[in-house]
């Protein structure tokens, strides 16, 4: 689950390196966009990226779609506050901080924090690097 203003965008437009960071993973995962799209351009970025697009407005319509997806093989990528609720349910959630910034809610709801989406994805490549940080 991946949120797409402030978290893959910026300000409506794809951030650099997100195209191919997503096209290493696709054959790996299935990438879903969850937006209000505040700016209007999400339903083309889905058909760019090759991933399907749900309009959530709120958290709770976020978390109740990774449920509804089984929440204990969802990875959730976001940086809002709407974003605490995908963040919490998903198996893994990422917080990123972004050029428009993380919402502190949701960087506490998060098992991880990024410092971009594109080293948020890069993780998701390679999962030994995953598991030496999330190591308990």
């Amino acid at each position: 689950m991946l949120d797409a203003n402030g978290t893959l965008t910026d300000r409506g437009a794809l951030l650099p390196g997100v195209v191919e960071a997503l096209a290493d993973l696709r054959g790996e995962l299935a990438l879903h966009l969850l937006s209000a799209d505040t700016f209007g351009t999400v339903e083309g970025l889905a058909a760019e990226l090759g991933a399907r697009f749900e309009r959530v407005e709120s958290g709770i319509e976020k978390r109740r779609y990774v449920e509804s997806l089984g929440a204990d093989s969802c990875v959730a990528v976001g940086n809002g506050r709407n974003d605490v609720a995908m963040l919490e349910a998903a198996a893994l959630g990422i917080a990123v901080l972004g050029a428009e910034g993380a919402a502190a809610a949701a960087v506490a709801a998060a098992d991880l924090v990024a410092r971009s989406v594109q080293e948020a994805l890069g993780l998701l490549a390679e999962p030994r690097a995953l598991t030496a940080t999330l190591r308990g």
